[in-house]
């Protein structure tokens, strides 16, 4: 079994060429949210996979292994239920008010500008329904949001702003008057 305990996030620094002739996984959510797990890449091999703890591997993310050799991982097609503002009466705001309601539930869901998509749940789907959401199931790739606080976010850094000092002088005291100099609005 190939040991793989490195992860770089989409493929970053890597040539596009490197990334494209890798052997691939194919690993549905419920696996790739795991930090430690064992599958069979493209060339028939063995991996196990031990990351750090509360790492999400993401499709696109590619997997080091311990002989240097790579594997992308690709996010693999599983049933899902996509849902949408419906197409007569509804809005965007629809959405928001679906992604409100299903984050209080602490669903993980997929965000996208004209849907959304979570794992199948027939109690959730009746609940999006009588929102008067069009809730549809299909088979397709699901790249859940990971949260604000969690490592799970879209698989990239951001560098930590640097506070801005600025300096404040003291107000000087503003005097209305026949000469200030400035409209107040009204008309002599």
């Amino acid at each position: 079994m190939l040991t793989i305990n490195k992860l770089m996030p989409q493929g970053s620094g890597l040539a596009n060429v490197l990334v494209t002739r890798a052997a691939t996984v194919e690993l549905e959510w419920d696996v790739r949210q795991k930090s430690r797990f064992d599958t069979t890449d493209s060339a028939g091999r063995q991996l196990g996979v031990f990351l750090p703890r509360g790492t999400v591997v993401r499709g696109g993310d590619v997997l080091v292994a311990e002989d240097g050799s790579l594997v992308r991982v690709i996010a693999a097609a599983q049933p899902v239920l996509r849902i949408t503002a419906c197409a007569e009466h509804g809005s965007a705001f629809d959405l928001t008010r679906a992604a409100y309601h299903l984050g209080n539930r602490h669903v993980t869901i997929e965000l996208q500008p004209d849907h959304l998509k979570i794992e199948p749940d027939h109690v959730l789907a009746d609940m999006l329904r009588a929102m008067h959401l069009t809730v549809s199931e299909e088979v397709a790739a699901f790249e859940p949001e990971g949260g604000a606080y969690s490592s799970a976010g879209h698989g990239h850094e951001h560098a930590t702003p640097k506070p801005i000092s600025i300096p404040i002088k003291a107000a000087t005291p503003h005097v209305h008057g026949p000469d200030c100099k400035h409209d107040h609005g009204h008309r002599h």
